[in-house]
């Protein structure tokens, strides 16, 4: 069974990846002279937020 703090720390990677994936989907679309957000890029940033909303939760109660 996994500890919370494992679970804390497989969540925290989870986060930067998920911003590294929205980062790159940005980048992506500015090079492409795109002037919205990308729609996949609002719902990787969603569920970012819901993931640090997640880690709030198991840190700090």
């Amino acid at each position: 069974m996994e500890t919370v703090d494992e679970i804390i720390s497989q969540l925290e990677s989870i986060s930067e990846s998920l911003n590294d994936c929205a980062m790159s989907l940005l980048s992506e679309a500015i090079r492409e002279g795109h002037s919205e957000r990308p729609p996949m890029e609002k719902r990787i940033s969603q569920a970012r937020r819901a993931v640090e909303k997640a880690l709030q939760h198991l840190r700090y109660g």
